[in-house]
């Protein structure tokens, strides 16, 4: 299908469910304004169907590519009114299977080998089909059981296509919208074309199943197939298949006799474990990509797969973010609204007063209530709402993260709606913050840094001392920035002292770190009492050089 053709299909669609009820027509240029009230979709007859419904069918007959962007906009509640947004967590992935021979075809073409070669057996008739990719059975030589995932043909072509059309309706929505600008169309379709682009390279999937097997490995938590490295490429993905029953198959969990409790507790601290303990989650978690070993039902374990879209979060955004739920958990909204002003996710001339207001007003209809009657879906619409009121910025790195909390909320409800996500959150959250900040975090943050320090602090006096020079010889300058020159270079000798005690602190501090035991887990009062005095040596050398 050429470009034009596929813009006439789109527009077909457009005009049939009457997309253009949607727009802002009252904010277009005059010209766009008459263009848009006298454009022939007004001949087709008024839908029968919410605006939701309309968004999500249109969306499901152009296809695969336009279905996993409405997907992801069904988590972005700052984008789209809560109907809309309800009725797109719905879309489902109907697409067909490709013929087998095709498949076959791309496998031998990718691994330069057929496919008898490369398997003893290959079921030809695909076990799931979804937009990007299919799945078969197979049988290696040395009988283990594993699955290949084979990307859709001329999926490439589609998706091309369908993101430069994408582009050009969010920068027609950033440019005409008045809360475009704050919402960022174009970002978003950025980012959803790293996400589909991403899946499209099967071998950063194996990558990705790799570092949460290497993450999770020996857990009781979460078990991630293994991948056939040596016959996985781009187009094709080779992995051990397992064997499980879906999560969503309660009926199959209940008569296995299986702790929903236990299950449902485990969903929150495997995503959590991800997100703070590893800044690596599996960001696509849906009840599709789970599954459940039963072998021992007191004390269940999942099973994930599809490992296409992960999330990672900056140290810093990690940092707020924990700060940030415990204080809601505490229900210091006080400080919650501090930290949005401080991490920059609300402008600074924010009053902190009214967004603390405004907050207490969000938050408190939903403490002490079990997750049956909690919606996570209303309170993030609350909360958009808020940052709507206070130009809060679309934060693109944790719409991942918000799209999974939805997923484990919709895991936690099916499985124990009785669960308090607070309580089993919060002690999590508390533990890994004073292993952050407290001793163990100060270790490790030390034993990363120290060698690169070390090797740095020898230059780094000279090269302040020289940049400065240069500064003072580059020319004339006033008299003022002259005499603040001459301080700083005063004050540079001043500073090298400074870097040797600091260094000298490090190293004993270091010291003091290696002659302890490494049991951090009862640090306090088993530390020899050299170690002490090597930290106390340490502590007053920082504070040397503080004066």
């Amino acid at each position: 299908m050429t470009r034009l053709q596929r813009l006439l299909r789109i527009s077909w669609v457009f005009c049939r469910y009457r997309l253009d009820t949607f727009l802002p027509l009252a904010e277009l240029p005059a010209p766009l304004k008459l263009l848009f009230i006298l454009a022939p979709w007004h001949l087709f007859p008024h839908p029968k169907l919410s605006r939701g419904d309309r968004l999500r069918r249109a969306l499901e007959e152009l296809g695969p590519v336009f279905v996993k962007f409405g997907q992801i906009l069904s988590t972005r509640r700052d984008l789209l009114p809560d109907d809309m947004a309800e009725a797109l967590r719905h879309l489902q992935d109907r697409v067909p299977p490709f013929p087998g021979e095709q498949a076959t075809a791309i496998i031998e073409a990718s691994l330069g080998a057929s496919v008898a070669e490369c398997f003893a057996e290959f079921d030809r008739t695909p076990m799931a089909s979804a937009s990007v990719a299919q799945v078969h059975a197979a049988t290696m030589h040395d009988g283990r059981q594993v699955v290949v995932k084979v990307i859709r043909p001329g999926i490439q072509r589609t998706i091309r296509q369908d993101l430069s059309l994408m582009y050009l309706m969010a920068h027609a929505l950033e440019k005409y919208w008045s809360e475009g600008r704050r919402l960022h169309p174009v970002a978003v379709v950025k980012d959803y074309e790293t996400t589909i682009c991403d899946e499209l390279d099967l071998q950063r999937e194996a990558a990705n199943a790799s570092q949460l097997r290497r993450n999770f490995s020996d857990s009781n938590l979460i078990y991630i197939p293994a991948i056939d490295w040596h016959l996985t490429r781009q187009s094709v993905l080779v992995m051990e298949r397992i064997h499980g029953i879906p999560v969503a198959d309660t009926e199959a969990l209940k008569k296995a006799g299986v702790n929903f409790r236990v299950l449902a507790e485990k969903g929150v601290e495997v995503f959590f474990t991800q997100v703070f303990r590893d800044s690596f989650f599996h960001a696509d978690m849906h009840p599709g990509n789970i599954f459940v070993d039963a072998s021992n039902p007191q004390d269940p374990k999942y099973i994930a797969i599809d490992f296409g879209i992960v999330g990672t979060l900056a140290p810093d955004d990690q940092s707020y973010l924990a700060r940030n739920l415990l204080a809601f958990f505490r229900r210091d909204y006080r400080l919650v609204a501090q930290l949005h002003i401080q991490s920059g996710w609300v402008p600074p001339d924010t009053r902190v007063n009214e967004f603390e207001a405004a907050i207490r007003t969000v938050c408190e209809p939903i403490f002490e209530k079990p997750l049956k009657d909690i919606s996570f879906g209303y309170f993030l619409l609350r909360l958009f709402q808020t940052a709507r009121r206070f130009n809060m910025e679309v934060q693109p790195q944790l719409v991942l993260l918000q799209k999974t909390l939805l997923n484990v909320e919709g895991l936690g409800r099916q499985l124990y709606p009785d669960l308090d996500l607070w309580s089993t959150a919060q002690p999590y959250l508390e533990t890994w913050m004073r292993k952050r900040i407290g001793p163990t975090g100060l270790f490790k943050s030390l034993q990363t840094h120290l060698p690169a320090w070390l090797e740095q602090s020898p230059d780094m006096p000279q090269l302040v001392h020289d940049a400065l020079l240069q500064i003072r010889n580059s020319g004339p300058t006033p008299a003022t920035n002259q005499d603040t020159l001459n301080l700083l270079l005063a004050a540079q000798a001043k500073q090298g002292r400074r870097w040797r005690m600091l260094l000298i602190a490090a190293a004993l501090a270091a010291l003091g770190w290696f002659s302890i035991d490494h049991d951090l887990t009862a640090l306090a009062g088993t530390v020899p009492a050299h170690g002490w005095a090597l930290f106390a040596g340490a502590a007053w050398l920082v504070l040397r050089t503080r004066r």
